[in-house]
């Protein structure tokens, strides 16, 4: 199975495409604006009349979307050797990366704004590691490790495992014996919660490397080598496997390697909000801290550490009471802050990193 589809759009003469990665924040989640029910972001070809590719790629999310757009970033460029136009050449696309706040008019009947972690579910880490790391994507990872022909490559297989998935050498070992870690669960419980997975560090900006891995194995749909042969080729009935549910797990897939595109923008913004204020382009005009530090946690997708993290605002001094308090429901009304605007706003945390809770 492959999702470089081929049909979605026609072919034509041009070679190059313009696509947007519009990301707000609603309700304290993360949330992409896509089109073609979520199969596909905002896109479409440059043109002579536009004057720029950043004039063409409003246009394209205007007249797709009709969200209001704000500053626009160049986020990186992509050769699809999948697509090919009327001569033969492979379409390269441009993406761009937008910070909005969702709008309330309507939007165009094809336009959906998503969950993103409706396409990397492992990314999710508020509530803890997600089960379907330990449970399949590592043994299966494992066995793509084991089914390379040389053991060099094996062996850096693993370490990239390890590195890319926040897992110790101690629980990829024994992953490696069981080699279906879902059979196992209360002992992987155990290893997960044990001071070896302490060890090794969960990056929450490797998104791209992670989604690379699982297409480099032949785990998700856009991969030309899904599903993968090691595994329906496997001769132990104690070899991983992936389940019947599995295209459900792995996330929502996309045309055209729009899924990439994605996890690139989420690693840029994850790497960049651990020393940029990107998260004011995304909050209102007056908010709470508990709304400030949700609206990261959504983005870094791990909780904070509460007190360090007001103590880190504080120092940075970016913030200032309105006066005001939020009219609350329940509990005690909280005081508004609002975002400095006589400071040039350089670095949310500066040389610190996200004070992130154990």
């Amino acid at each position: 199975m492959t999702l470089s589809y081929s049909h979605a759009h026609q072919q034509g003469s041009g070679t190059t495409e313009v696509v947007a990665v519009l990301v707000a924040i609603t309700e304290h989640t993360a949330r992409v604006l896509t089109v073609d029910q979520g199969k596909l972001l905002p896109n479409g070809p440059l043109m002579p009349l536009h004057r720029s590719l950043q004039a063409g790629v409003r246009q394209w999310v205007e007249e797709q979307t009709q969200q209001p757009l704000g500053y626009l970033e160049q986020l990186y460029t992509f050769v699809d050797t999948n697509r090919r136009n009327d001569d033969g050449h492979a379409l390269v696309y441009v993406s761009y990366l937008g910070l909005v706040q969702e709008t309330q008019t309507q939007l165009q009947s094809q336009a959906l704004w998503r969950d993103w972690y409706d396409y990397f579910p492992w990314e999710n880490h508020l509530d803890g590691m997600p089960a379907i790391i330990m449970d399949y994507i590592v043994p299966a990872l494992l066995r793509w490790a084991d089914a390379a022909k040389k053991v060099e490559i094996q062996q850096r297989r693993r370490q990239r495992i390890g590195l890319c998935w926040g897992v110790s050498e101690t629980i990829l070992n024994n992953c490696s014996k069981n080699k279906s870690a879902h059979s196992n669960a209360e002992s992987n419980d155990q290893l997960i919660n044990d001071k070896e997975y302490e060890n090794r560090e969960w990056i929450a900006e490797h998104v791209l490397l992670r989604y690379e891995m699982l297409y480099e194995a032949g785990l998700i749909a856009e991969a030309p080598t899904y599903p993968p042969s090691y595994l329906s080729n496997a001769q132990s009935d104690n070899v991983s496997k992936l389940p019947d549910n599995w295209s459900q797990l792995i996330g929502s897939p996309m045309y055209y390697d729009h899924r990439r595109v994605i996890a690139t923008a989420i690693s840029r913004l994850r790497a960049k909000i651990e020393y940029r204020p990107l998260i004011f382009g995304l909050m209102p005009d007056k908010f709470t801290l508990s709304q400030l530090q949700q609206s990261v946690e959504a983005l870094s997708g791990v909780r904070l550490h509460k007190q360090n993290f007001r103590r880190l605002l504080e120092s940075q001094n970016l913030v200032l009471e309105t006066g005001q308090s939020s009219s609350a429901q329940r509990g005690r009304p909280a005081k508004l802050y609002r975002f400095r605007h006589d400071i040039e706003l350089q670095s949310l945390l500066m040389d610190s990193k996200l004070p992130k809770r154990k």
